[in-house]
């Protein structure tokens, strides 16, 4: 039978979700996932339509996934952590929720101080394990959604919590009317998915699911978990590990609405970030990350990068100061103690930073040559020089030109700055590596031009 999808304007055969498989041995996958070889990829070289919902979205795992990397955030770094996802967030919710454990006490304090600051956004949830007990922390919290562990794949159905499909539906939804029961939002973590039986348990259990919503009139949240990073944003590729297949089999096949799909990712095979975005592209209005993409093994999608990456496709945000990301990297070296690779996109010592001459010649001429946008006015990080042999004299003239205000202009043909490159040439052939530090240019810079002053945003 047909129907009319207003949002597609589009007919659609009515297509009844597959029955649960409860299969005696284990589905793994054994083609595709060897184990003693890399995972492989396979392609049906069937399409799935993109599908952009009316909204889209971030969620947060800085303090849930994010502090299973790392040793545990200080509950006053919690909270200065919570004000800059705020100021992210905006007063639209560009970041809509953050996650925590609700375990320790100081687990359940940080919540309580986080919710004291009264924000609409994002909204503070909590993540349980799939045992009704654990409602009472919910419930204690005053929270109104949660996550629980509902692991999907056969490898933890049934080499982990050695169940049958049948028993691990059970268990699950068992768990979620019991969050229904309190009046407490589920939100369903589709753990390992991309290694899942998307006919045989995913949609089954994802359609079961929906028939709880129906039931209680309350939303019930699926979160698809790319637990190992499988996943992969190919036009073509085959489930399980195909993002976009898979969320247009939750659409179409479960009837999830766009609203209540999340996507959260892992970095395993670098597609963190090109994931998220096929996710978004095919109909899953949020994309969950954690702040420096901090989280188990190689880590979730960076929320700064989420949040630029939600710029490009669909424009600044009203209300989100967008340097934010340069306080929040500030604040991780400073006061936690975290390193960032100087190379690391957005927020590294050295994102904006060029060492080569030609490059500097280009950007004394004009930034936009050299820099892809206004770092300076949106993330408050002037474009930076770095000096070695490579450098030359119109790097050095650069150089000097952005970090000092200087009297009159320079060029590379100036007698000085012909002085400073000799001096820095020889260095490097009597054996230095390093580059030259900022402190070693100024006492040079000194020395040749006197006591110039500082430009201001160099400070």
């Amino acid at each position: 039978m047909l129907h009319y999808d207003r949002e597609t304007q589009s007919f659609y055969t009515d297509l009844q979700p597959p029955q649960l498989e409860d299969v005696r041995e284990p589905n793994l996958y054994r083609d595709i996932f060897p184990y003693t070889e890399f995972p492989k990829i396979s392609f049906t070289h069937e399409r799935v339509p993109t599908f952009i919902p009316k909204q889209t979205w971030i969620t947060d795992t800085t303090f849930r996934d994010g502090q299973q990397a790392r040793a545990p955030y200080s509950v006053d770094q919690i909270v200065q952590l919570f004000k800059f996802m705020h100021r992210l967030a905006g007063p639209h919710g560009l970041i809509r929720a953050s996650e925590f454990f609700l375990y320790s006490k100081k687990d359940r304090e940080a919540v309580e101080k986080c919710l004291e600051l009264g924000y609409d956004y994002p909204e503070v949830t909590g993540w349980i394990r799939p045992v009704k007990k654990d409602f009472k922390l919910v419930k204690e919290m005053g929270l109104r959604e949660t996550g629980i562990l509902t692991s999907a794949s056969d490898y933890h159905i049934f080499l982990k919590l050695r169940k049958t499909r049948k028993e691990a539906m059970a268990m699950y939804l068992d768990t979620a009317r019991a969050a229904l029961d309190e009046g407490i939002i589920p939100r369903c973590h589709l753990e390992d998915i991309t290694r899942a039986d998307f006919e045989g348990f995913v949609v089954p259990f994802a359609a079961e699911l929906m028939g709880l919503a129906e039931e209680y009139q309350m939303p019930v949240k699926i979160r698809a978990c790319d637990t190992l990073g499988f996943g992969v944003p190919y036009v073509g590729a085959q489930l399980p590990r195909s993002v976009a297949k898979a969320i247009y089999w939750l659409r179409r096949r479960a009837a999830v609405p766009p609203e209540w799909l999340e996507w959260h990712g892992h970095n395993d095979f670098h597609k963190v970030m090109v994931n998220a975005t096929t996710a978004w592209l095919h109909g899953c209005c949020a994309a969950n990350g954690t702040f420096l993409t901090i989280g188990e093994r190689t880590g979730n999608p960076p929320l700064e990068g989420l949040v630029v990456e939600h710029a490009m496709l669909w424009g600044e945000t009203e209300g989100v100061d967008y340097s934010v990301i340069t306080e929040m990297a500030d604040y991780y070296r400073a006061e936690i103690g975290q390193e960032i690779d100087p190379r690391y996109p957005l927020v590294g010592r050295d994102f904006n930073m060029t060492r080569a001459g030609i490059h500097a010649d280009g950007l004394m001429k004009n930034e936009e040559i050299y820099n892809p946008f206004d770092t300076n006015k949106i993330l408050k990080r002037p474009v930076r020089i770095g000096l070695t042999d490579k450098s030359g004299a119109a790097g050095i003239a650069a150089w000097i030109a952005y970090r000092y205000d200087l009297p009159e202009a320079v060029d590379k043909d100036d007698p000085r700055i012909r002085q400073i490159d000799e001096w820095i040439t020889a260095q490097y052939e009597a054996g230095r590596v390093p580059a030259m530090s900022d402190e070693e240019m100024d006492a040079k810079v000194h020395e040749m031009f006197g006591d110039v002053p500082r430009r201001p945003e160099t400070r």
